[in-house]
């Protein structure tokens, strides 16, 4: 691990920041200070961290979804229709989702091919297509939604609510600046 995919203070056992014995970046951190004391390793312990969790999340994939044949990224798409309660085009989907325009192409293809996203072209420029959600496309989010929530709290049931509160905020405001400087932060 690096300061850029993740690491930690010294976070050991006993601290407060990590559960007993400590986590796996603690360790990279522990190392990364014997090598190289002079360094601060700091920002290690929350970005090694924040990757660390997206991995596993990644790899444990999303239970619901799996079972009704989605991947995370089709639900999204699924999910933007239905939450902003109007057609999209795909440029406008590709912002919501945060996907590359050849990605929501693709997953729109096969959505539709599933009969749960249909098509319409516009009347004043044929290059335009608006989504939208067929009926089955909006009940399969309808009845998903519910249980993937479910999942996602389970996933998280290991932190007491008051603090999922306190993590949401931190890491909202750690998304909000970075949204607003990342092309910045960029080298």
């Amino acid at each position: 691990m690096t300061a850029t995919d993740g690491g930690a203070h010294d976070a050991g056992a006993g601290d407060g920041r990590t559960g007993p014995g400590g986590d796996t970046v603690a360790a990279v951190v522990r190392q990364w200070r014997a090598v190289r004391p002079d360094l601060d390793t700091g920002p290690m312990e929350i970005i090694g961290r924040i990757n660390r969790c997206a991995a596993l999340l990644q790899q444990a994939e999303d239970a619901p979804l799996r079972r009704a044949g989605l991947s995370r990224a089709e639900f999204d798409l699924l999910g933007a229709l239905r939450r902003t309660g109007h057609e999209l085009t795909p440029g406008e989907l590709a912002r919501e989702t945060f996907s590359s325009g050849a990605a929501v192409t693709k997953r729109l293809k096969q959505l539709t091919e599933r009969g749960l996203v249909e098509r319409r072209g516009d009347t004043r420029d044929r290059r335009v297509a608006h989504l939208r959600l067929t009926d089955t496309g909006r009940d399969l989010v309808d009845g998903i939604l519910p249980e993937q929530l479910a999942y996602e709290s389970a996933v998280l049931s290991g932190v007491d609510g008051p603090r999922q509160g306190e993590l949401a905020a931190l890491l909202g405001g750690l998304l909000g600046q970075l949204e607003g400087r990342l092309d910045a932060l960029r080298v």
